[in-house]
């Protein structure tokens, strides 16, 4: 329950409840789970969660250090350490922020701080980006910061002039527009707004500076002031940010570029298959394009966005590959939210072939009619699939704020949370905890297993106990 939380839940408003309610729901789970297992709290970070549940667990973790063994810190410091070098840094110094605000300035909280900032490859960098999070951090860990970006940091105007050239560039765009367009862009924003600088002209200049995930986020604005500089690699886009961008775009549009689109959406899920493609065997999805698919005000689309890219995925990972979805029929990149969640009759359609394995992706709120689909699954396992010859999974990328998890079809069926469909091959492993097929020392197992392989993974010093 918990790590479908972990998984889906960004504490922001879905179609069914509102930020508040998701807020405190995924609270009570945090401070459930982290008083009673604290053990399988902290192994989560190693998991597919999330990047807000993560920072979460990690705050959790610090503020409680007190009540954690010997051992258990020891762990716990390897698993913070490496989990921070794995979120992006802005995520990073939030943490660090929040830390600061809840008082939290122990000998072991500053050293976290310290080896994480030690590690960050360009602290001149940093001391620009992300100026106000390395200042912060500095004052309330008392870093040692190199005496340059000590000066960028706290008296930048005393220099004439840095010998770190970002620093110089930076300090130089405060009085020549030419070098502001040297800068990144999250920080030459800034300063082009203070100069009155015109947008278009901004845009049409920064451009070669911007990142992919930048171009991604700003084709909209750069079409509205008519600049055509702002291109998008669309053959380096992750594979759900990428169905996000299409089902972003007027369906007209897709229309035009389908053939585009299409290609850089089975490139990504070729990417992200990597050695399992064509290993899945035959594969049927039931995907959810039902109304409430439209997801809410902020994160507009992001069910439909994730099945469509599951979509993708699994025609990746199967040798047969079978996409039935609700209501849409003909092209994928074309659908559209609409009409009632009416997945039982969906899912008799997709047991007819066969297959040897079935994925539902869906917000779960079957009621067309209501819990037929469960009912249809109790049925074929009880009767027509005892041997489950045909494994079952339901991929929900909606956190259900009244249920502590995401919504089940039914007991039987292996549910587990989704965010990115990138995590979909990981967190399917997963299922079979999902419905009790496992012991309680077989979770722990795995989990133990996950977190040597994580810790494997993600290059660190060691953390200070």
């Amino acid at each position: 329950m918990f790590v479908n939380a972990a998984v889906a839940s960004t504490a922001q408003r879905e179609f069914h409840s509102g930020a508040a309610e998701q807020r405190f729901s995924l609270g009570f789970l945090h401070e459930y789970v982290l008083g009673n297992y604290r053990d399988l709290y902290a192994a989560t970070l190693a998991l597919n969660i999330n990047d807000l549940n993560a920072a979460t667990i990690v705050i959790n973790l610090l503020r409680t250090a007190r009540d954690a063994t010997a051992g258990q810190r020891a762990v716990e410091g390897r698993l913070i350490a490496a989990r921070l070098r794995a979120l992006p840094p802005q995520r990073v110094y939030a943490v660090f922020d929040r830390l600061r605000r809840l008082g939290i300035n122990n000998r072991r909280t500053r050293a976290v701080v310290r080896d994480w900032v030690a590690a960050r490859p360009d602290p001149a960098f940093d001391a620009i980006k992300y100026r106000r999070g390395l200042s912060a951090a500095a004052r309330h860990a008392h870093l040692d910061l190199p005496v340059e970006v000590g000066t960028a940091l706290f008296d930048w105007r005393r220099a004439k002039r840095y010998t770190t050239p970002i620093l110089e560039t930076w300090r130089r765009a405060h009085f020549e527009q030419r070098a502001l367009y040297d800068l990144p862009y999250t920080v030459a924003e800034g300063l082009a707004a203070r100069r009155g600088i015109d947008r278009a002209r901004f845009l049409a200049g920064i451009a070669p500076k911007l990142t992919g995930g930048e171009r991604l986020r700003l084709q909209d604005t750069a079409t509205r002031h008519g600049v055509e500089a702002i291109g998008m690699d669309l053959a380096t886009t992750p594979l759900t940010r990428l169905a996000v961008y299409a089902l972003s775009l007027p369906r007209a549009a897709r229309a035009t570029r389908r053939d585009e689109l299409t290609v850089a959406l089975r490139a990504a899920a070729r990417r992200t298959a990597r050695r399992q493609a064509g290993t899945w065997g035959r594969v049927v999805a039931v995907l959810d394009d039902s109304y409430s698919a439209a997801g809410s005000g902020v994160k507009r689309r992001r069910p439909l966005a994730v099945a469509l890219a599951t979509h993708f995925l699994l025609e990746a990972l199967a040798a047969d590959y079978t996409g039935l979805w609700l209501h849409h029929r003909g092209d994928p990149l074309l659908v559209h939210p609409t009409g009632a969640t009416g997945l039982g009759e969906r899912i008799v359609d997709a047991l007819e072939l066969r297959p040897d394995r079935l994925v539902v992706v869906s917000d779960g709120w079957d009621n067309d009619p209501p819990g037929l689909a469960g009912e249809v699954l109790r049925v074929w396992h009880a009767r027509l699939d005892p041997d489950r010859a045909t494994s079952v999974v339901h991929l929900n990328p909606v956190y259900d704020a009244g249920t502590f998890d995401v919504r089940r079809l039914g007991p039987g069926v292996a549910t587990v949370g989704l965010r990115d469909a990138e995590d979909a091959i990981a967190l399917v492993e997963l299922a079979r905890f999902a419905v009790g097929g496992a012991g309680f020392d077989e979770l722990r197992g795995h989990l133990a297993a996950r977190v040597e392989q994580f810790l494997e993974a993600v290059p660190q010093r060691e953390a200070t106990p």
